[in-house]
């Protein structure tokens, strides 16, 4: 029988939450220090930047702040930094590192190191990357290296391509690198070409390497990382060579490896119908067949036979597949708010919601444009079906609005201001006031709190437009503003008691029936997952609540990706026209259209991307037999044990 180890080139442990990997990294981290302390030596580590490992600092800081652990005799080097990049700019590592740890712990700071990216020329370069790795063996080499992953599957800045012996260098990061650090730099056009970083062969010194890496986005790279061939294409799969490495993730980043994927082919586990319905949608969509054609040899010919003999009517699949058919035509609804009983048909399935006719529902939007993307055809339903429908914009958005809308509005109300002969001063000093800061505006500097206002007002009418077009009364959307985004900055404050006060008491006020709430539960520092921690923790606290006995949670997915097929709880088909309303709602969001500020490595538009994925999710139903339909938006229940960490 297989192991996970016949999968596995590299030790990996997986935990429940992302902040448990990093209280166990931080803590191997702190125990090192300690012993090396006591050996009166130092502690020499390899340091990443980014969202990864902030956890890790925040938790090395509580660590000497509450328990006295010094950094006297540490000393660090980082894995990277940009080129070119000045030490006090907001995206520069030197000041990610000051922010985040440097500046919080008793270290010496001429006891860090990072590569200097304020360098003339080349030459130069070449000459500090050379020091670079001369200081790193002169203090003994790394003892520990901590390490991210990006979605290529590098280490460092080490892109696809680099080589197994490669040392500290200047290197042009790779189109994705740069996609994914657009948000950091209010946009992709902004993201320096280069970067300075150490190289696979100064990684792989190290005596000890720990990686981290959270959220579904890192599972493909985790798993050929750990699981498929070494090669340069993907930097991190040279850790299978390294004697001393360990990969730390959640469940969402193991989400690809064999043993998570399909745990049935690593050894016994326990039959039940969620686990059925899994493997037997995996064995469907392998072979390509639908679920009512399995046969016994299927079944046993990909690694099934357990299933079979234990599950099967005397051995037999049939009943196997029958089971699943059933339990997935069963999560299709044209009724997402229940269906009444003067309208069922013969046939027509009765769910344990359909007594509340008409519902309260909220859909909880994190963006001013995530509801219609999303779930725009499924919102369109509650609203036809006279259901009285709440969407609560979570944050404004504003930082994702161009300047030269934000210009365009200006210079707009200045005009419409002459046109009704109304005061205008206060707006042209705001359209003069624009004009100035846009064309000076560096990179990395904020808006001006007026602007941002613009930019909200901005999103705000964009949602209106798309809410109407659904069939929202104006009466039905709720703007909430949640402190923790209102930094005009990409980079966030922590979500605090005044964002969830805010869900509370709009939830206190409408006592829903049903809520709707974006489920990236993979992304663990993203807005999405803010915005659910936010609604999660609003939950706790109303659960006694005698309306929440009557209250279900529904979970969605955004424009990138869909609940696989074995997770759908509740699966709402679209019509041909129901989809072209739904592209219409996402049309209202203008600013958002041909040139968004956070595109991703994704180029296409988001009504684009939202058709596309709903299509795919019909195409699979379609594909394992079941009805065929234009489209369908896909929503997971939610339940306590799902709560997203704290």
């Amino acid at each position: 029988m297989s192991t996970p180890a016949d999968y596995e080139k590299i030790p990996v442990k997986i935990y429940d939450q992302s902040k448990d990997a990093s209280l166990a990294a931080a803590g191997e981290i702190a125990a090192l220090i300690r012993a090396k302390a006591l050996e009166g030596k130092q502690c020499v580590l390899g340091l990443a930047t980014g969202k990864t490992p902030l956890s890790v600092y925040d938790e090395l800081i509580r660590m000497h702040r509450q328990e006295g652990l010094s950094f006297k005799n540490v000393i660090t080097f980082n894995l990277d930094e940009y080129f070119p990049m000045q030490p006090d700019d907001m995206q520069s590592y030197h000041r990610f590192m000051r922010e985040h740890l440097f500046d919080h712990i008793d270290i010496n700071l001429a006891n860090t190191h990072i590569p200097d990216g304020t360098l003339k020329n080349e030459e130069d370069v070449a000459a500090h990357c050379i020091a670079y790795e001369q200081k790193i063996a002169k203090s003994g080499g790394l003892d520990l290296q901590l390490l991210g992953i990006g979605r290529t599957g590098h280490v460092g800045v080490n892109e696809p391509g680099s080589s197994k012996s490669s040392r500290t260098r200047l290197i042009t990061l790779d189109r994705v690198t740069r996609s994914d650090a657009a948000g950091d730099f209010l946009g992709e056009q902004f993201v320096p070409r280069r970067a300075i970083t150490m190289g696979v062969g100064t990684i792989l010194a190290a005596k000890r390497i720990l990686l981290l890496a959270f959220g579904e986005g890192k599972a493909d790279a985790i798993q050929q990382a750990v699981e498929g061939p070494i090669t340069t294409a993907v930097a991190a799969s040279f850790l299978q060579d390294h004697p001393n490495a360990q990969i730390l993730i959640d469940t969402p980043a193991a989400a690809n490896l064999t043993r998570i994927r399909t745990p049935w082919l690593v050894g016994q586990i326990e039959w039940n119908p969620k686990r059925i319905r899994e493997a037997v949608i995996w064995l469907a969509q392998k072979i390509n067949k639908p679920l009512l054609k399995l046969t016994d040899e299927d079944y046993n010919e990909s690694g099934l036979q357990d299933l079979l003999a234990e599950k099967g009517d005397k051995g037999r699949a049939y009943n196997i597949n029958l089971d699943v058919f059933r339990s997935m035509g069963e999560t299709i609804t044209g009724w997402p708010g229940g269906k009444p009983n003067h309208l069922k048909r013969p046939g027509d399935i009765t769910r344990p919601t359909d007594a509340i006719f008409p519902k309260r529902c909220i859909i909880f939007s994190p963006h001013p444009d995530d509801d219609v993307i999303s779930m725009g055809g499924t919102l369109t339903r509650l609203a036809d079906q006279g259901h009285e429908v709440h969407i609560a914009y979570q944050t404004s958005g504003n930082i994702a609005v161009l300047d030269d809308d934000a210009q365009r509005f200006a210079e707009f109300a200045t005009e419409l201001n002459k046109i009704l002969n109304i005061g205008s001063s206060e707006t042209h000093r705001m359209d003069e006031l624009l004009n100035s800061f846009t064309q000076n505006k560096q990179p990395d500097q904020p808006d001006l709190p007026e602007i941002q206002r613009i930019k909200t007002l901005i999103r705000r009418g964009e949602a209106r437009a798309a809410a109407r077009e659904c069939g929202v009364p104006p009466n039905g959307t709720h703007f909430l503003d949640m402190p923790f985004y209102e930094t005009g900055k990409t980079r966030k404050n922590p979500l605090g008691d005044a964002d969830v006060k805010l869900i509370v008491d709009l939830l206190q006020k409408i006592q829903p029936h049903q809520i709707y709430a974006a489920g990236d539960l993979s992304d663990p520092h993203g807005t999405h997952r803010v915005c659910l921690n936010g609604i999660l923790k609003a939950i706790d606290q109303l659960q006694t609540e005698p309306w929440f006995a009557h209250c279900e949670v529904w979970l969605y997915r955004g424009a990138w990706q869909e609940w696989d097929p074995d997770q759908i709880e509740m699966a709402v088909p679209l019509s041909p026209h129901e989809l072209l309303r739904k592209r219409s709602a996402i049309f209202r969001h203008q600013s958002q259209k041909d040139r968004v500020m956070f595109p991703g490595t994704d180029k296409r538009e988001f009504w684009q991307r939202a058709e596309d994925r709903n299509r795919n999710t019909a195409e699979i139903y379609n594909n394992l037999g079941l009805a065929e339909y234009e489209a369908i938006e896909g929503f997971v229940r939610w339940h306590p044990e799902m709560t997203a960490a704290k």
